[in-house]
């Protein structure tokens, strides 16, 4: 790096100091709206915003106007502002509140429909009013999709006519502003989340693999010609068993049964045109045998669907796909010792709370463009465990599947390992993705997901992650060209070993919300990268993350250097590689850009500023295990 061109940078900021420029005095001012379509929003999650455009319900909103923060930040809901403004982060990471302005109800004559839904019978009516101003109802049965609801109106009056109408109490921004914040560390919810949902998981397969207990009635063969005879003639909950040999397929399964094999050496093959086991009934095993011939067609061709519900495109299209296995309504039920040979999806699941799916193997087309889904999970959570996936398009694909769980599976040669659309409070852990267009990748704006503990390499991307309040945590993402790529606002990403990726972390929201801590990024192309926005601070409870053997100091022996590392800045990126850039950073033109940008925030370039980086590694084991790196 030559070092005249990053000197050359410097003399404006020089001169700014020298005139004693200072930034403006903070304290909230007033304001004007923007679109709300123009902010960086946070607050209710994709699904609940669909379904109240769809139903015409109204949700409160804000606009929030930072002092250290260029764009204006929108909120679904008057809870989520309310929480973000009292977060411990917040003012180090947006500056001071200037100016917050709310739904303005007052003339809009807001209603409760007969579901409790907050409504608008005058939409020409309301605005925005500050929220200083303002008077809020709470306590009220209003509601949006996201829940409860607070109501605010630039009118008191307005504010007592709705709660004597409905119920509730009128109260001022300060007491909104007072109520209880959620202080618990955000690895205690972690941990909480973990822990529900291993739980849930554990009592599904518990009570699934019960299903196998179930006394022999028919055995196919002997006791009836054909498995759909089999199936007919079989009393509810009992067995129908199929010794070794081939079968037709292509079967309806329309009450509890449990269908058993001898392993690979029971086949049931379809005819290549549709599903081979359409399943109708809850609390239905098929266990211990090899499907193949599925028909080709993963996702059906629909017409217009303009008029139907919002994701009803999905539901037509996705739900009724050709599949191996599909259960319809198919609560409790359990696959287990399945291999799978599919050009479309392997087990369609279109409503199965507690389903199980463990100990199979799926196999899809080796070029994905010609497969779909190995697992699709659709509006309940369902179980996948112990499944190896190679192939297809998809190895576990959801869709409004809130609190689904995949743990322990493998996947290879796919575009998603995992693909999360609509869904919310799901637990992927321990997987392992190679040779993926994106191990798992998270959309659609959900809340509270939890990926810990997966393995993705040779990628082209690690962990993609959107929506916000989310949890990223003791993965592995090597040798990808993204390691992990992070655009969910207000989560944590704590104990990543990062390592000889393309990019190391990339910042994907201009929202500079993250919590970044004591993740092992090490021997990157580009360690991390945040271009566009404010600058990013990686650092929590005084504790940064570990980069490599950087220069520099413990005075106190806690751990941390006591210089600040910038891994997108054009010095402190090369440090570890280029010649000459240790001398650069410690010349007194950047030592004085340095100290004027840690004075300044405002100065401050778009960008990640690691203040307290570790002098050794998180999981030095970890790290050592990963090919080519080094602590």
């Amino acid at each position: 790096m030559d070092v005249k061109y990053v000197l050359a940078g410097l003399a404006f900021v020089v001169l700014l100091t020298a005139t004693g420029f200072t930034v403006d005095p903070h304290g909230e001012r007033e304001v004007e709206p923007v679109s709300f379509d123009s902010t960086l929003t946070m607050g209710m999650t994709g699904v609940d915003i669909e379904e109240a455009e769809e139903r015409n319900l109204s949700i409160p909103k804000a606009e929030v106007f930072f002092s250290q923060y260029e764009y204006v930040v929108g909120y679904y809901g008057i809870e989520a502002v309310a929480t973000h403004l009292r977060g411990p982060r917040t003012t180090e990471q947006f500056g001071e509140p200037v100016g917050v302005l709310v739904t303005d109800y007052a003339g809009t004559d807001p209603a409760l429909n007969e579901n409790g839904f907050l409504i608008e019978r005058n939409s020409l009516g309301g605005g925005w009013v500050s929220a200083r101003e303002a008077s809020f109802v709470v306590d009220s049965p209003a509601k949006t999709p996201g829940g409860p609801t607070v109501v605010p109106f630039g009118e008191r009056s307005a504010a007592e006519s709705f709660a004597d109408r409905y119920g509730g109490r009128v109260v001022d921004w300060a007491a909104i502003q007072s109520g209880s914040a959620d202080r618990t560390p955000p690895e205690t919810r972690m941990e909480r989340i973990t822990t529900n949902r291993s739980q849930w998981a554990d009592r599904q397969v518990t009570a699934t693999a019960r299903l196998r207990d179930r006394p022999v009635s028919v055995v196919v063969g002997e006791d009836a010609p054909t498995l759909a005879a089999a199936i007919d003639r079989a009393p509810a909950n009992t067995t129908v068993r199929l010794p070794p040999g081939t079968y037709e397929g292509n079967v309806t399964v329309d009450k509890p049964l449990t269908l058993v094999g001898a392993g690979p050496e029971t086949h049931v093959r379809g005819d290549r045109d549709g599903t081979v086991l359409s399943v109708t009934a809850e609390q239905v095993a098929v266990t211990d045998l090899r499907i193949s011939d599925v028909g080709s067609t993963g996702a059906r061709s629909f017409g217009d669907t303009s008029g139907g519900d919002w994701d009803q495109f999905v539901r037509l299209a996705y739900g009724r796909g050709d599949s191996a296995i599909r259960f319809v309504n198919g609560t409790g039920s359990l696959v287990a010792n399945v291999r799978i040979e599919t050009r479309a999806n392997g087990v369609l699941v279109r409503g199965g709370r507690g389903l199980v799916v463990r100990d199979s193997r799926i196999e899809g087309p080796p070029e994905w463009e010609d497969g779909f889904m190995g697992v699709l999970a659709m509006f309940d959570p369902v179980v996948v465990q112990n499944v190896t996936f190679e192939g297809g398009r998809d190895g576990v694909y959801t869709h409004r599947a809130n609190g689904i769980v995949v743990r322990d599976s493998r996947m290879t040669g796919l575009r998603f390992g995992v693909h999360e659309m609509y869904t919310s409070g799901a637990l992927i852990r321990n997987n392992t993705v190679r040779r993926a267009s994106t191990g798992v990748i998270v959309m659609t704006r959900p809340r509270g997901n939890v990926l810990r503990g997966n393995d993705v390499r040779a990628s082209e991307a690690g962990l993609i992650v959107a929506g916000s309040a989310s949890f990223v945590a003791e993965n592995v993402v090597a040798n990808n060209e993204v390691g992990l790529g992070m655009a969910a606002a207000r989560s944590y990403v704590a104990h990543n070993v990062v390592v000889d990726n393309g990019i190391g972390i990339r910042a994907d929201l201009l929202l500079p919300s993250l919590t970044v801590t004591e993740n092992d990024v090490v021997g990157n192309d580009q360690q991390a990268e945040a271009d566009m926005g404010p600058v990013r601070i990686w650092t929590a409870d005084g504790r940064g993350n570990y980069w490599g053997r950087l220069p520099g100091t413990d005075a106190d022996g806690d751990g941390t250097l006591d210089e600040s590392y910038r891994p997108t800045g054009p010095v402190d990126a090369a440090l570890l590689t280029a010649e000459g850039s240790l001398a650069l950073r410690e010349s007194p033109a950047v030592t004085l850009l340095r100290s004027v940008r840690d004075r300044l925030p405002g100065l401050r370039s778009s960008g990640v500023v690691d203040t307290a980086p570790l002098t050794e590694p998180t999981r030095p084991d970890a790290l050592a295990r990963v090919n080519g790196s080094q602590p």
